[in-house]
């Protein structure tokens, strides 16, 4: 993490209340693959359980590696619609810490649930297709990752209190689920 920029001297978590992560999940072909996730030690257990879920309903995930093989990068990560969760970085255009440097967020398929400014912008252009949130063809990947408010995936992470990007008043960060307690 530190050679790959994902953390770095200040951060406001210290390594040893972060826990590595290897969980299985489903891809985009339907094969079983094992991801890698950060995450701080007080949501790992929780993480662990969402995850077995998340696979057991066959929800797919493109890809699941660690942020520090982007560098650190959240843009870059996002472009290669890796499922992340730990970067110590603060929330774009502030100087604030995001909720991903605390081990207590997690991005999920980022291209098929994008993060919607105000004004409607999104940055990824690979996700401009997907501003229309509802689902066509459950058989289809690209359309089954789309995360929607009343689908299982907003479901278990609100079973342990998460909250969800795409319940914001101002933006919609679809992709996006944190704990705050």
């Amino acid at each position: 993490m530190i050679t790959g920029n994902s953390h770095k001297k200040g951060c406001p978590v210290e390594l040893k209340d972060l826990r590595y992560l290897n969980l299985n999940y489903i891809d985009f072909e339907d094969n079983t693959k094992v991801g890698e996730l950060i995450v701080h030690k007080d949501v790992s257990i929780e993480m662990v359980d969402i995850f077995k879920n998340l696979y057991e309903i066959k929800y797919p995930i493109y890809k699941m590696e660690l942020v520090s093989n982007y560098g650190g990068n959240d843009f870059s990560s996002i472009e290669a619609n890796n499922t992340s969760a730990y970067n110590c970085r603060n929330i774009e255009g502030t100087k604030k810490w995001s909720r991903h440097a605390y081990g207590k967020a997690i991005d999920i398929n980022p291209i098929q649930n994008p993060y919607v400014s105000k004004l409607g912008h999104i940055s990824h252009e690979k996700s401009l297709k997907y501003i229309n949130r509802v689902h066509k063809d459950l058989n289809n990947p690209n359309d089954k990752a789309i995360i929607l408010k009343n689908d299982n995936v907003t479901k278990m992470f609100k079973k342990y209190n998460w909250n969800w990007g795409g319940n914001w008043h101002n933006i919609n960060d679809y992709q996006h689920f944190d704990k705050r307690k």
